[in-house]
């Protein structure tokens, strides 16, 4: 397939930009269906500013009292945990880069029944 350089505006700013033959392989290559809509400077500007502010909010820990920060609005009648209190809490996922416990079974409790060191129950 022959390509061409193509003259496209800019959805942003208005300024025409060209759409190279090789862009046009490139996006020929990788399947993509629609032309670039923005120019290269407000491509770059959209991509930096893209970037979400994530909401922090100041709280008190439910549990001990101490003043902590939350990456949420907390709600009305649920309990707010700091950190240390929210990974004390049973059930809940290890802290990152903690390593789970694994729990082999033994070869006793694997044996079957009325063996010697057999793990399984007797039935007398």
């Amino acid at each position: 397939m022959e390509f061409t350089d193509r003259v496209l505006k800019c959805i942003d700013c208005g300024a025409e930009f060209i759409f190279t033959a090789g862009e046009q392989l490139f996006f020929h290559d990788k399947q993509f269906t629609n032309d670039p809509k923005r120019c290269k400077q407000c491509k770059a500007k959209r991509a930096s500013s893209s970037g979400r502010a994530r909401t922090e909010t100041r709280t008190t820990c439910s549990e001990c009292g101490t003043a902590t920060t939350v990456p949420f609005k907390p709600t009305q009648g649920r309990p707010v945990l700091c950190r240390s209190c929210f990974q004390k809490q049973p059930g809940k996922a290890p802290a990152r880069g903690a390593k789970p416990e694994i729990l082999y079974p033994t070869t006793a409790a694997l044996a079957p029944t009325g063996t010697p060191g057999g793990g399984g129950l007797d039935p007398s």
